[in-house]
C-alpha cells in the first residue's frame, strides 16, 4: 500500500500548462546563486551528530539536478527552485561576507570584523552550524566568533548557536549575541506554549517524514529541507529597541532597522556600511512567503510587512551594492536590490488591499481566496512566486487576521467537529460505498480537490475504510505532484504517507527541546506548565508552592485554583510548600526527568514543608504526545 503512482494525465496537462506559462528562458538566479563559489560542503553534505546519527544529507534533499526538466510528477516551477537550492557550499557574498548555503534549512552567514566573526543566523540545529563554521574557516582562516545576530524569532534563524559558541564565553562578555526587542516572548510564545502541536505539524508540512525525490519531498521552498540535530537556545545579551540604532560589534558597526509583526513578531533588518550590504532578514527572500504558516503560528501583518520593506528600500537601498539573506542566494547592484525590495512590498500590499476589498465587498474567506490572484506583472516574476506562502492561503490568513474565524454565515457558528460530521455527512449520502464510488469518478476526472473534501469524510467516520484512505491517499499525492509550494506538497504527500503506513515515529525537527525550555524566563516557564495542567486532575486539588530559584534569584507562589495554575511574585506565608532550587533543576522537576524525592536525596532541591504537594502538582502536569494523529481521526 506504499507504492508512489505515478502522475496522472490531468496532472500532467496541469504542469505542462505551467511550464508553458512562466518565463523559464530568465536564468538571472542560477547565475546569482553560482556567483562567489568557493566550495563544496564537504563530506557530500552529511552531517552526523555525536552518536552517528544522520541529521542532513544534502543529496537527500537536493533532488533536482542542474539544467534538467521536470518530471510530470513535480511541479516544473518548484522542479526550479529545487535546482537553485541545490547550489550549495560556501560562497563570498562580497569581500568581508560569506555564506555556507545548502547544509540546512537556512543560510549561515559570516561577517568578517576586526577582532573576528560575526555569525548571523547559525542554522536550525547545532551540527549543521558548527559544519557551516568549520567550513568557513578552513578556507578563510581560525577566526574567533565574536558576536552572534539573531534576525528573528524562528528555530532556524537560532536553534544551532551551541554549534558556534560555548554559553561560557557569552557570559564572560567574550560573544555578544543580538537580537530585535522581543525575542525571547516571540520565540517562546510560538515554539513552546504551542510547540508540540507546532512540531508535530511541522513535520507534514516539511516533509521531512517522507523521502526527497520526484514522487516524494521537494524541498521546503525555503531551503532544502530541515535538519534534526541538536536544537539549542542562548539568549541574547543586547537587545535591538529601535530603527536607527547602531551597534559596534568586534569592531565593526551595523545599523538596524526593527520590523515587528512581519515575518515574525520579532524581527530585523540590518545595514553594514563598511560592506555596502544589507541584509532584509526573512522579509525579502526569493518566494512569497507565509502570512500564515501551515505549522501553525500567529497570523502575520501583511501591511506592516509591505510597510518595513518600502522604510527599507528609501533608507538603505541607495546605499546597497549587495543584499544578502538567510534563505536563498544574495542580489547584487543597486538596481536589482531596489526591483526585489518593489516587488515584494508590491505583493504583501497588493494581498492585504485586495483581500480586504473583497471582505469588505461581503465575500468570506474561501470566497476571497479563490478569486484574488497576483497581477501578470507580479505573478511572472519568480521572486514572487508561492514555493512557501500561496496566494490562496495568504488570502485567507489576511481574512482571518482582521475578522477572524467566523465567515458570518449561522450556519457556520456552530458546527459539530470533524468526526460526528463526517459520520452524519456520509449517511446523508447514502454510506460509504455510495460516497467512494462517486468519489472515484472524480478522482479520475482529475478533480481531486473535491475528491480529497469529500473522501476525507469517510475516512474520519470509520478510519478502518481501507479502500476510502487509499483513495484519499492517491488524491493527496495527486494534488502534491500539483503544488507550487515545497510546503504545500509536504502536506500533502505526508498525508498520504500517513494514511498509507500510519503514523511513525521517525526523526524529526523538535522545536520544544529541552535546551529552548531551559532557556526560558522561570516566568514563561511557569506558563508553559499552566498549559500542560490537567485541568480533571486540578479540579478540587488545591495547593499553593513557593519557588525560590537561584540562578536567576527570583520567587514566585505557584497557586492551583479553580483548576487552573497561576503565579505571582514573592512568596505567599500560608503556601503548602517552599522549594529552593535552581533553574535547571526546576525544568528536571516539573518534566518529570527526576523526582522531588531523587532531587532532595542528591542535594539539588530543599523543601521545608509537604513535599507530596510538589509531587502533586507535578502529577497534574501532562506529558504531550507528540505523535498525534492529523489525517485520521
Amino acid at each position: 500500500m506504499s507504492d508512489h503512482k505515478p502522475a496522472s494525465r490531468h496532472t500532467a496537462e496541469v504542469n505542462a500548462a505551467l511550464g508553458r506559462e512562466l518565463p523559464f528562458d530568465d536564468t538571472q538566479d542560477f547565475e546569482d546563486s553560482h556567483r562567489g563559489f568557493i566550495a563544496s560542503l564537504p563530506n557530500g553534505g552529511v552531517i552526523k551528530d555525536d552518536d552517528g546519527n544522520v541529521v542532513w544529507d544534502f543529496n537527500d534533499k537536493a533532488q533536482a539536478q542542474e539544467g534538467t526538466d521536470a518530471p510530470d510528477t513535480v511541479n516544473p516551477s518548484l522542479w526550479r527552485m529545487v535546482q537553485l537550492l541545490g547550489i550549495g557550499g560556501l560562497f563570498e557574498v562580497t569581500e568581508g561576507i560569506y555564506q555556507v548555503r545548502g547544509a540546512d534549512l537556512s543560510n549561515i552567514t559570516f561577517i568578517e570584523v576586526p577582532d573576528g566573526v560575526v555569525v548571523m543566523d547559525p542554522c536550525l540545529s547545532a551540527e549543521p552550524a558548527r559544519f557551516g563554521l568549520d567550513l568557513y574557516r578552513e578556507h578563510r582562516g581560525d577566526r574567533p566568533v565574536v558576536g552572534v545576530i539573531y534576525t528573528h524569532s524562528h528555530t532556524d534563524h537560532y536553534g544551532g548557536v551551541r554549534g558556534i559558541v560555548d554559553e561560557a564565553d557569552v557570559v564572560a562578555g567574550k560573544v555578544q549575541i543580538v537580537a530585535p526587542e522581543g525575542f525571547v516572548k516571540a520565540t517562546l510564545d510560538e515554539f513552546v506554549i504551542g510547540g508540540n502541536a507546532c512540531s508535530r505539524r511541522t513535520s507534514l508540512q516539511y516533509g521531512s517524514l517522507v523521502k526527497g525525490g520526484p514522487t516524494g519531498t521537494m524541498t521546503a521552498g525555503l531551503g532544502l529541507g530541515t535538519s534534526t540535530g541538536w536544537t539549542t537556545l542562548i539568549q541574547p545579551t543586547v537587545d535591538i529597541t529601535e530603527t536607527g540604532q547602531k551597534l559596534n560589534i568586534g569592531g565593526l558597526e551595523f545599523e538596524f532597522q526593527l520590523a515587528p509583526d512581519s515575518e515574525a513578531p520579532s524581527e530585523m533588518f540590518f545595514y553594514i556600511e563598511q560592506y555596502r550590504a544589507f541584509c532584509p532578514a526573512e522579509d525579502a527572500t526569493h518566494t512569497q512567503h507565509n502570512l500564515y504558516t501551515l505549522r501553525g503560528a500567529k497570523i502575520r501583518d501583511a501591511l506592516a510587512w509591505s510597510k518595513h520593506i518600502k522604510d527599507a528600500r528609501l533608507r538603505y537601498a541607495d546605499k546597497t551594492d549587495v543584499m544578502f539573506a538567510p534563505h536563498h542566494w544574495p542580489v547584487w547592484g543597486k538596481e536589482a536590490v531596489v526591483k526585489q525590495l518593489k516587488l515584494t512590498q508590491a505583493m504583501y500590499k497588493h494581498l492585504h488591499d485586495q483581500t480586504m476589498h473583497a471582505a469588505n465587498a461581503g465575500y468570506t474567506m474561501l470566497e476571497a481566496a479563490e478569486q484574488i490572484q497576483l497581477p501578470t506583472s507580479l505573478a511572472h516574476e519568480w521572486t514572487t512566486r508561492g514555493y512557501y506562502g500561496t496566494t490562496s492561503h495568504n488570502v485567507k490568513s489576511i481574512w482571518a487576521f482582521y475578522l477572524g474565524w467566523y465567515s458570518g454565515n449561522p450556519a457556520q457558528l456552530w458546527e459539530l467537529p470533524p468526526e460526528p460530521a463526517a459520520s452524519r455527512y456520509v449517511e446523508f449520502m447514502g454510506g460509504a460505498d455510495a460516497v467512494l464510488e462517486k468519489a472515484q469518478r472524480t478522482f479520475d476526472e482529475g478533480d481531486y480537490r473535491w475528491t480529497a473534501q469529500v473522501v476525507n469524510h469517510v475516512v474520519f467516520d470509520d478510519p478502518t475504510n481501507e479502500r476510502a484512505k487509499a483513495l484519499l491517499a492517491d488524491t493527496y499525492e495527486q494534488l502534491g505532484y500539483q503544488a507550487e509550494a515545497g510546503t504545500w506538497r509536504g502536506w500533502f504527500v505526508s498525508g498520504a504517507k500517513e494514511l498509507r503506513e500510519g503514523v511513525q515515529d521517525l526523526p524529526t525537527v523538535d522545536l520544544q527541546s529541552a535546551d529552548t525550555i531551559n532557556a526560558m524566563p522561570v516566568d514563561m516557564f511557569l506558563d508553559y506548565l499552566a498549559i500542560r495542567l490537567n485541568a480533571e486532575k486540578a479540579d478540587g486539588n488545591d495547593l499553593t508552592v513557593n519557588l525560590k530559584v537561584t540562578d536567576p534569584e527570583v520567587e514566585y507562589a505557584v497557586v492551583v485554583e479553580h483548576a487552573t495554575l497561576d503565579y505571582e511574585p514573592g512568596n505567599l506565608p500560608d503556601a503548602d510548600a517552599t522549594v529552593t532550587l535552581d533553574r535547571p533543576a526546576l525544568s528536571d522537576l516539573m518534566t518529570g526527568t527526576s523526582t522531588i524525592a531523587q532531587m532532595v536525596d542528591d542535594g539539588r532541591v530543599t523543601v521545608d514543608g509537604d513535599s507530596g504537594a510538589v509531587e502533586r502538582l507535578a502529577g497534574m502536569l501532562d506529558e504531550f504526545e507528540f505523535w498525534f494523529n492529523i489525517v485520521t481521526p
